[in-house]
């Protein structure tokens, strides 16, 4: 696995688009790796008021292409091998984290006595985002004790899925920062590589920590 990252020029009429519009970072990515390798983990950060794109990937990208459209001549990508911070991944170690994710939940409908997955919806309130992540915690090998979570940011996207389609999507993305303890090694190190909830093409999901 890689972990890279990319400044984003601000002022680029293609940057301020695409942060408004995720899929069109994710259309450029699918430009940066081999046809059998295009999954990825993305999201945008701000760092001391710098705006950059951060990629988990599992081969190297090449990111020429992204810099064309959302980066200047200044732009160039580092990218570092994961495999060193997976092995620290111990049970009760601790680590500071952000992850930007998509907190939903499904209303059920009952159709001839029988209950079925209903509509997905995004949770508004902080309260019920922050128990969403809560909930995924214990299934993702990790928890968070006395609530050692704040939610940072949160943010809607609407845009159209493509080009000339009709089809809207409407996300929110939020972001979560805390404090985190490992208990089972193995489900955080998959959910560290795979990520967390829906709406990965669009920025979402992407879990990353730093040693406290």
């Amino acid at each position: 696995m890689y972990l890279s990252r990319l400044e984003l020029d601000i002022c680029k009429r293609k940057t301020v688009q695409a942060l408004a519009a995720p899929n069109l970072f994710h259309g450029a990515l699918g430009q940066a790796f081999p046809d059998d390798a295009r999954h990825c983990l993305w999201r945008v950060d701000t760092l001391h008021g710098r705006r950059y794109l951060m990629i988990l990937s599992k081969v190297r990208p090449d990111l020429t292409e992204v810099v064309l459209q959302f980066g200047n001549e200044e732009s160039v990508w580092e990218t570092k091998d994961y495999e060193p911070l997976l092995s620290r991944i111990k049970n009760g170690s601790s680590w500071h984290f952000r992850l930007v994710a998509n907190p939903t939940h499904s209303v059920g409908t009952k159709v001839q006595g029988e209950r079925k997955r209903g509509k997905v919806f995004a949770h508004h309130t902080p309260e019920h985002q922050l128990k969403w992540l809560l909930d995924k915690a214990d299934t993702n090998g990790f928890i968070i004790e006395n609530e050692q979570c704040d939610v940072r940011d949160r943010h809607w996207y609407s845009f159209r899925k493509n080009s000339g389609s009709r089809h809207q999507v409407s996300i929110m993305g939020v972001t979560f920062e805390g404090i985190l303890t490992v208990n089972d090694e193995l489900k955080f190190k998959d959910a560290l590589c795979k990520g967390i909830g829906r709406g990965k093409a669009y920025g979402m999901g992407l879990l990353t920590v730093v040693s406290i």
